[in-house]
């Protein structure tokens, strides 16, 4: 590790009352209990999600559907 982090880990420990190995071991423990936000998507999002999934449309494809749609 960086020296310069290793003095800041320390004076911040110092600071604290406590040892470096107590400020990672606390810091650890709280990775385990936070968990990411549940991002909702908007309905419609929600309801076209995976519908390409197993689909490989071409530019063909796509030609063939505009010219089908607008004449």
């Amino acid at each position: 590790m960086d020296d310069g982090l290793i003095a800041l880990a320390k004076a911040e420990a110092a600071q604290r009352g406590k040892s470096v190995s107590q400020m990672v071991g606390e810091f650890i423990s709280l990775l385990g209990h936070t968990k990411a936000p549940v991002q909702r998507l908007p309905p419609i999002t929600s309801s076209i999600r995976g519908i390409l999934k197993n689909s490989s449309p071409s530019e063909e494809s796509y030609k063939q559907h505009l010219q089908d749609k607008y004449g």
